[in-house]
């Protein structure tokens, strides 16, 4: 049995460690001490140069008296780790390492899951990749340092929604497999916020609908996909996608309901 981790620490929302005791991100030594915490946890497994750091948290604009400044940081945050119980923020050879040992990190556990969801659909366990897949999806879907601008900071935020991405193509399908039809075009919809221009969310969704019986709106948003693709793209939806409409079709799916005026015969150029 795996021991418990040392500290916890939730970097998507509101920033805080849960150690011996419980630490907002009220308690962390201001702004620039929330920057460096992420930071540090972010890029846990390799040493940062004390430059580096800076820069993550000032960018280019370097304080005059930024290395004390950062020193000072470093060190109220080293004793605030200390009190969680969570010791290891070391400086060495010009480098700060959050050497932590067994600890748990929201964006690492993200993106464990969403690998271990992945593997389980692939295996045929739908229970386990559901599972997993609903609990990469939580810290994937809080922001992460929300108001501030830095370049690794979109980063993250990029990683984070790939992360989700794969979350919820997961989700999408196992949820189809289950029968929660509800469930499953929550997850494609969120797909589609993500990713606009991937076609394997409309897909999702159109499934999700017309096993639930809403047959028009499974329709709907083959049309709304084929509008977006033609106005921003200039193509077409992907010959697996039209297959899929076109399945819909022969089944019956437009029903007594007008079909939307982009939908017509889905192999038709726009």
């Amino acid at each position: 049995m795996l021991a418990s981790p040392r500290a916890r620490f939730y970097l998507t929302g509101r920033v805080v460690v849960e150690g011996r005791r419980l630490v907002d991100q009220a308690a962390l030594p201001g702004r620039q001490g929330r920057l460096a915490l992420v930071y540090l946890l972010a890029h846990r497994h390799r040493p940062i140069p004390v430059g580096e750091l800076a820069a993550a948290l000032w960018g280019d604009e370097l304080p005059r008296s930024w290395e004390p400044s950062l020193r000072v940081i470093v060190s109220k945050l080293r004793a605030v780790l200390d009190e969680v119980g969570a010791t290891g923020l070391r400086r060495e050879a010009g480098c700060y390492q959050a050497e932590l040992g067994h600890v748990w990190v929201d964006l690492e556990a993200a993106a464990n899951a969403v690998d271990r969801a992945e593997g389980a659909r692939r295996g045929g366990d739908t229970a386990a990749a559901w599972s997993e897949a609903t609990v990469a999806a939580a810290p994937t879907g809080r922001p992460l340092l929300e108001g501030e601008d830095r370049p690794w900071i979109d980063e993250l935020r990029a990683q984070l929604d790939h992360l989700a991405i794969r979350a919820h193509d997961v989700l999408c399908e196992v949820n189809l497999a289950r029968g929660d039809h509800r469930l499953a075009a929550h997850a494609a919809r969120r797909l589609i916020s993500l990713a606009p221009f991937r076609e394997s969310g409309y897909r999702h969704l159109m499934r999700a609908e017309a096993a639930a019986g809403d047959d028009a709106e499974a329709l709907r948003n083959y049309g709304m996909l084929r509008a977006l693709l033609a106005e921003e793209l200039g193509t077409n939806p992907s010959p697996e996608t039209q297959e899929l409409f076109a399945e819909l079709l022969a089944a019956g799916a437009a029903g007594p309901a007008p079909l939307h005026p982009a939908l017509g015969d889905p192999t038709a150029t726009t």
